[in-house]
């Protein structure tokens, strides 16, 4: 990298070829770095650090591994151990490896707590609640994430993944915008988890208008009515069995579970001992019925 140097002399009155035997390189190899400072390796690689600072950026808790999957889900043909190498360089660490402890932590969520545990809504897509949950399979862990609208108890929204990532979070509430007649103003009510603060959610969000909601940090009651959606399905699913093989007979059975025995089978006392499905056919308009 001394061929800048020679730029610099060439400035300062020194000619280029004195420049070059001074420093130990030929006027060849000189103009032929002048015609192309930077080769086609370096050139790629400054895209494809884009790429992953992008992919990081929305998922902060993304590693080399997870980045290096997205990257070939958007179809770039890369290997891992290349990825791993330019995040060490430009220092892209999870924010759960040790080596980004040091680093300044995730700033906390702008938005502000609208909800302030008022579980209660007079009518429909006013107010909704979204969380992600767990489940373990001998292939390994299913991630839930889901939203419901608190008027009826119903689940307006969810996405099922092997990962829990920004876009889990993104679906479920780009499923649930798609199903349901909102209007601007609708509040969706999350914890302060990195995937409901990332770019691709907080995206849907201002792209349909709606106003966003976080409790406390570390105050599980600010959320305590998502929870309780959890609570019946850990009863009512997981816990049927000791264990589950795969993940697609995990998934079959949850999305089982909440479209034909929760919606339509599961009578609640808040609902009047309605199903939410009965309890929307009876007091919501035709006119606005999801």
């Amino acid at each position: 990298m001394t061929y800048p140097l020679v730029i610099d002399l060439k400035t300062d009155g020194i000619p280029v070829q004195r420049s070059c035997r001074v420093l130990g390189f030929s006027p060849q190899a000189f103009y032929k770095w002048l015609a192309q400072p930077y080769s086609d390796r370096d050139w790629d690689d400054a895209h494809l650090v884009n790429k992953i600072i992008d992919i990081h950026r929305s998922d902060p808790e993304f590693g080399y591994r997870l980045i290096t999957d997205e990257l070939h889900k958007a179809g770039v043909d890369v290997s891992e151990g290349h990825v791993q190498r330019l995040c060490h360089e430009h220092q892209i660490f999870s924010v759960l490896s040790p080596r980004a402890k040091k680093r300044p932590k995730p700033k906390p969520a702008s938005a502000d707590d609208l909800v302030e545990r008022d579980f209660t809504a007079n009518r429909p897509n006013v107010l909704w609640l979204t969380d992600i949950t767990e489940h373990p399979t001998s292939e390994g862990k299913l991630y839930l994430c889901a939203i419901k609208d608190v008027w009826s108890n119903r689940i307006v929204g969810y996405s099922i993944d092997t990962r829990i990532t920004a876009e889990l979070a993104a679906t479920a509430l780009r499923n649930a915008v798609a199903i349901r007649d909102i209007d601007p103003g609708l509040i969706v009510h999350s914890d302060r988890g990195s995937q409901f603060r990332s770019r691709k959610f907080t995206t849907v969000i201002e792209s349909n208008e709606l106003l966003a909601s976080m409790g406390q940090v570390g105050t599980s009651a600010d959320n305590a009515a998502m929870e309780s959606f959890f609570s019946l399905l850990q009863k009512n699913v997981l816990n049927r069995r000791k264990t589950w093989a795969t993940r697609d007979e995990l998934r079959t059975e949850i999305v089982y579970w909440i479209e034909a025995t929760y919606h339509r089978r599961r009578r609640q006392r808040r609902l009047g001992k309605l199903t939410p499905i009965e309890y929307e056919t009876i007091y919501q308009p035709p006119a606005n019925a999801a």
